[in-house]
């Protein structure tokens, strides 16, 4: 742009020069005039074009800077909870393990009790002994279980509630809690429902029940009326075990509610 300009400025010196004998000074001092305007607007706006594209380019930079660093924030992002959800799955994987082996270890327990030859004569000892003994343990649990899926759910009740007082430390306590939760819902009382689920939720977070404990606090919720719980129940339950079927049925129910 700049030697255009001077090319202008040239040729129109040169010109003037020729014409020098031919003009009167005012007009060769008008037409020198005219001309210092025209390659001064010239220069102005090629200064002013030279901004602007320096301007645009600084601008570009920027913007390909922020690109890039939202980029990889978001790989950084997309690492950790693909990490989390791996150690996630990896810790529920070690819970039920444990619960098998547990219930394994029972069940022996329970053959070996029945194997051996009843006491002679039982006593007091022997009662006060009851809730020590997993096989007795055990099979309390199995007959109340077994109200349960048979829908005496009444029934059921009372003999979870039992169970709870004469082995309020056994390993089946969550699975109780959880069963008492679904007698208490189909039998339509949502609030003695809902108050079995949250206790597992609560107090017995680790077990394997609490994604589903979860998922049916929110269906009592709703049932209840308490729209504002129910959707934050479920928003909790999807954050907190990304990726199960607990957490897509979750996401139905949520998309659902109004």
């Amino acid at each position: 742009m700049k030697l255009r300009v001077l090319l202008v400025v040239g040729l129109c010196v040169a010109g003037g020069q020729a014409r020098a004998g031919l003009l009167s000074d005012d007009e060769a001092r008008e037409q020198v005039r005219q001309v210092d305007t025209r390659v001064s607007k010239l220069e102005e706006s090629s200064k002013q074009q030279d901004g602007i594209n320096k301007q645009q380019t600084r601008s570009l930079l920027d913007l390909q800077t922020q690109i890039e660093a939202q980029n990889a924030e978001l790989r950084k992002l997309t690492g950790q909870n693909e990490e989390l959800v791996h150690n996630l799955q990896d810790a529920e994987k070690r819970q039920k393990d444990f619960y098998i082996d547990l219930d394994t270890r029972l069940r022996h327990f329970e053959s070996a009790e029945a194997a051996a030859p009843p006491p002679p004569s039982p006593d007091k000892s022997a009662d006060m002994d009851e809730a020590d003994n997993p096989a007795v343990e055990n099979r309390a649990y199995e007959a109340a279980y077994k109200l349960f899926k048979t829908n005496e759910h009444q029934n059921a009740i009372s003999a979870f509630q039992e169970f709870l007082k004469k082995f309020p430390g056994s390993v089946h306590v969550p699975s109780v809690h959880y069963a008492m939760g679904s007698a208490y819902f189909a039998m339509k009382d949502y609030k003695n429902a809902l108050a079995s689920y949250q206790m597992i939720m609560s107090k017995y977070s680790f077990s394997p029940k609490m994604p589903e404990a979860m998922l049916n606090s929110a269906a009592c919720q709703q049932e209840l009326k308490d729209v504002a719980a129910a959707r934050k129940t479920l928003t909790q339950l999807i954050a907190k075990y990304p990726g199960s079927e607990t957490a897509i049925e979750a996401k139905k129910r949520l998309a659902a509610l109004k």
